[in-house]
Parts: C-alpha cells; structure tokens; sequence
C-alpha cells in the first residue's frame, strides 16, 4: 500500500482586526474626512463638522502619553487611539479603558457607565410582615 502524503498544517495566526474592508494600519493613515466616510451618519456627520478644541487637546495629549483622564464622553474613539488607555469621567470617578480596535466608531462615555446596578437587600427595621418574607430558592 502507498502512504498517503499529509499535508502540512500551518499554525493558526491570529486574526487581524478589519473594519468595513479595511485593516488598522490603513485606517490610521486615512484622514479624517475619508474616516468619517466609513462610520455611521451620528459619527460622520460630527467627524465633519469639525473637532472642539478640547477634542483636539485630547489627541494630542494621547501622541505623548499612554495613559490620559478626559471629561470627553462623546469623543468618537478614533483609530490613532488604540492600544491607549484612557480614564473616561462616569460623574464620580475616573474608569481607566483600554480602547481596543472594536471599539473605534464608538463613543467614550459607552465604555464608563454612570449607573450603578441595583442590588437589593434583605427588609429594613420597620418592615410589614408580608415584606419581611424571603423566598428560600
């Protein structure tokens, strides 16, 4: 019997971020104007309107550093900002982000909640009877 010939398997690299067809290393060459062309209408037409001088501060500060605290919740995270992290502001706190390339075309202020979950406790002092009871399961 001939030996079957097995073919060589290659090693599975990990897969490199795409967004609408094109690859992060493009996209951070791209201007503003031909980003803007490639998020959704809220984005784009803020892209094209122009960036607030705040916004501006903030990206350059983000060329400098690694690590920047910002009020800017309705930032549009942009391609030059991946692999940063970035301490958004959620109203009390600062809630440190590391902005990964899924994230670009999303606002700041989706990743820092301003809301707390609620957790409800056991009946206070004072409670009615029929509000003290607590199912066992």
């Amino acid at each position: 019997m001939a030996k079957k010939k097995r073919a060589k398997v290659k090693p599975k690299k990990a897969e490199e971020f795409i967004y609408r067809g094109y690859t992060l290393a493009k996209l951070r060459k791209m201007s503003l104007e031909e980003l803007a062309e490639l998020l959704p209408a809220r984005q784009r037409r803020k892209l094209r309107r122009g960036l607030r001088e705040e916004e501006k501060k903030l990206l350059e500060k983000l060329r400098k550093r690694d690590v920047v605290k910002t009020h800017l919740r309705d930032m549009i995270v942009l391609p030059q900002m991946v692999g940063k992290t970035i301490g958004i502001h959620n109203g009390k706190t600062f809630q440190y982000v590391e902005i990964k390339p899924e994230m670009i075309g999303h606002y700041l202020g989706e990743f820092a909640l301003t809301r707390k979950r609620v957790v409800h406790g056991a009946a206070g002092v004072g409670a009615t009877r029929s509000s003290k009871y607590v199912p066992l399961k």
